[in-house]
This record gives structure tokens, sequence and C-alpha cells, in this order.
């Protein structure tokens, strides 16, 4: 039976470097060396400078190429690191059509960095094909696709922007960290370039920062090479680990969180003190179809609305399970608040526009104990509504 025959659950554990061909050890040798003897004064080896090229980064690019259906793969410093190398492959003149409630990293550098460089952009909302059309210009080279979108949730058709892409001989790009390769494939669906922040589910235990990158062209990977050589905003050999260390347990800890999340994203809808629940998983949701259609599930994040800013404060300060904190993706439940945390970069005013509002709660869904989880909920919400009134 062929490695191409497995499943994605036993591709995680069973790859080219499920053991170290030099001593049998059952986990990818950490390789600290910043450079490597050259034997020969005309002939260099595979090896020279980990910046360009180190075998611990490399054990993970490949892995994640595998994983994503892509021919090469790139590890990264940080999730931004990965998406700002990406759009090094754009020049001056050149134009970008974004998601609009789009990560407020990503928001940043399309805004404050980008156009300093003479690269344009337009937001649109994604879930509007006729929008989408709309917004693209004789110079646009990019369609960047969040999604499910962050922190609204919203699922965009990634075959039918990839369609528009190659009609206008543009690229896409497609963040897949809220779904991972285990529940999304981007690049099957037509995409030309997958970012993640590893940071989140891919290694899910919130102890590294890292971000990867998978194309499915050649050509696209020589010129991503390029930039990620140049750059250098590399992930360290000993961040490179704990991702493929956490990879390992990928599909089962995403089983359990999305099990989780739909029980308590149903739960929320009914709760008279939530105004709004954002989850492609509720058959409510405009895309729930779409959703269907495109990924295995609708993942483990969802978001929430509540009543007023008040209410969310005191929600916020009585709630007992999860982490407050930045971040996603992780065994442990994350509660985070968008409109000071992820997208604080965001000016007020574009964070209205886009429904983000401040009594809006984003939470990471764990592995707890689903019934404890609504316990805590319930109790909290409570609280604060007793102590609002």
């Amino acid at each position: 039976m062929s490695d191409e025959c497995f499943s994605f659950e036993t591709k995680l554990l069973h790859n080219r470097h499920k053991f170290d061909v030099t001593t049998g050890g059952v986990s990818v040798p950490i390789q600290h060396a910043s450079t490597f003897h050259q034997s020969s004064f005309d002939k260099y080896g595979k090896y020279d400078y980990s910046r360009s090229l180190n075998p611990t980064r490399e054990a993970l690019e490949e892995q994640i190429a595998e994983l994503e259906g892509g021919v090469r793969g790139f590890a990264f410093a940080s999730g931004m690191a990965a998406i700002s190398t990406a759009f090094l492959l754009l020049s001056k003149g050149d134009h970008v059509v974004i998601t609009e409630d789009v990560y407020g990293g990503t928001f940043r550098i399309v805004t404050q960095v980008l156009s300093r460089f003479g690269i344009e952009h337009t937001f649109v909302d994604m879930t509007n094909l006729q929008a989408v059309k709309d917004a693209i210009q004789p110079n646009t080279k990019v369609f960047y696709v969040e999604t499910p979108s962050n922190p609204l949730l919203k699922v965009t058709d990634i075959e039918a922007i990839s369609q528009l892409a190659k009609a206008h001989n543009a690229y896409t790009f497609v963040d897949n960290t809220f779904l991972t390769p285990a529940l999304q494939k981007p690049l099957e669906l037509g995409a030309d370039v997958v970012l993640h922040s590893a940071t989140k589910f891919l290694s899910g235990h919130s102890d590294v920062v890292a971000g990867l990158a998978v194309v499915k062209d050649e050509e696209l990977g020589n010129q991503l090479a390029f930039l990620q050589n140049s750059f250098g905003a590399v992930l360290g050999v000993q961040d490179a680990w704990l991702v493929m260390r956490g990879l390992k347990t990928l599909s089962v800890r995403l089983e359990q969180s999305v099990t989780n999340a739909s029980k308590l994203a149903n739960y929320l809808k009914d709760h008279p003190l939530v105004k709004n629940v954002y989850y492609p998983g509720l058959s409510d949701h405009p895309q729930y179809e779409l959703q269907k259609k495109q990924a295995k599930s609708a993942g483990a994040v969802l978001s929430f609305e509540l009543e007023s800013e008040e209410l969310t404060k005191f929600f916020v300060e009585n709630v007992k399970i999860p982490v407050f904190a930045v971040s996603l993706g992780a065994v442990e439940s994350i509660l985070s608040y968008p409109a000071k945390m992820s997208h604080g970069a965001m000016p007020k005013n574009e964070r209205e526009k886009r429904g983000i509002s401040n009594s809006l709660l984003r939470l990471s869904v764990g592995l707890e104990h689903v019934d404890d989880l609504i316990a805590d909920f319930s109790n909290a919400l409570s609280n604060a509504i007793a102590v609002v009134k």
C-alpha cells in the first residue's frame, strides 16, 4: 500500500519523516546548525545556511505540502510573516481584491504597508460574487480570501473566486487557518497559495508562533522560495519541531473541538441574552450549504454578539473556563474580544462598517467537556444580566 493511498489521518503520522533514517528515532531531529560544512571547493551540498534551508524546517514544509495537496511548502516565523512574504509576489501598481472582514493584522499590512509601496486594494464582501466582479480592476493581481472569515465567519466560494482570478490572470490566496487541511483543501478548489497561522490549530497548544504557506505550482513555488530566502522571516527549528508534534494530533483535536463548537453554537443561538451567533454550522447561516459543499465541517470557531458592551464586559469577567486572550485553535477554549484584540488594528469606523461591534466576542472551542462549557456560559450570562440590571 503506497503512502498516497493513506487517509489524511494516517498521513499525519505516517509520512517520509515518521522516523530518522540515520538512527531510527521516531521523531524528526532538531538541527540547530546555522551553517553547514562544504566538502568540495566546486560543489556544495543541499544545505549551506539555515535561512536558505534547514533539514528540520524542511521536514515541516514537506509535511504541510503533502497535507494540503501542494507541490511545495514554506515555514515562516509567524502567520503574518507568511502572509507578508506571499504579498511580496506583487509589484508597485498592482491591485488586491480582499475579504472585507479580514484578520486585523492582514488589514494592517494591506492598508498601512503595501499602500506605501504603491500596491492598491479594495475590500469587498466576498460572499457577493457580483460585488467581487465589480471590484476587479485591470491591475488586479491577487484575490485574497479568508474563509470562514475572521471574526464574522462569512463563507466565500473558493472555487468561484479562483475561476474569476484565473480569468483575469491573477492569483488566489486563501487563509486556511480556521479549518486547516483536515477540513478544507483550497488548492483542490483552484487556489494558488494557501496560508496558515500555524500558531493556531496546526500546532494547537498555545506554545508556538509560526506561519505556513503552500503552493500547487512549481514555478510559483520557486518564486516564493526566492522571497522566503530574501526576506528571511523563516521559522526556527525548535518551533518547527513543535508544529510537527502538534500536527500528529490535529484530526482528533479538531473532531472534538468541532463537536463542542456545534453544541455550544446551538446553545447560544437559543439563549435570550444572545443577539447573534455567527457559525457556518448553523442551518440558518447564509452560507450553510456552501460550507457543507467545500469543507468537511464548519470548524471550531464561532462568534456571538450580546445585547450591549456593558453586558459583554460582565460576561467576560464572570466566565471561568475559557482563557480570555488573543489567538485561537488551542486545546483550551479561548475567548477573544475582536474590537480590542484581533481587530484592534482596524479603526473603529472600519470595524463598525463590517459589523464588528463592541459587543462581539469570538470563541475558539477547545477540548473541555461541552456540558461544562455550557454550564459555565449559562452561569456567566445569568450573573452578567443580574449585575447589568
